[in-house]
């Protein structure tokens, strides 16, 4: 509806996405369906998951952040603010690990 697809596919960048997915068109690679599949495809699958695993992992903190929740400042702004707490959710990982 927004476009969002044919932008992702103008500026070149390949989008990768799950299961539900499967059937959009353009730049978005989604895993392999199925429980028999073959090696390869299982391989593939693998890969995926480990380049997906750090975006998924970075939305599911951001979620947690209660002053994104009711964001009042300038939407230009929302990612720096997004970066700020990235830089301050990974610092905690670190010293707690």
């Amino acid at each position: 509806i927004w476009g969002i697809l044919r932008a992702l596919e103008q500026a070149g960048i390949i989008t990768l996405a799950d299961k539900a997915y499967q059937g959009a068109e353009g730049p978005v690679r989604t895993p392999y369906k199925g429980k028999h599949k073959p090696e390869s495809q299982k391989h593939a699958n693998r890969a995926h998951a480990r380049l997906r695993g750090p975006g998924e992992r970075a939305n599911a903190q951001l979620k947690g952040w209660r002053i994104l929740r009711k964001l009042r400042c300038s939407p230009s702004k929302a990612g720096h603010l997004c970066k700020a707490i990235a830089v301050l959710q990974n610092h905690r990982v670190t010293q707690a690990g």
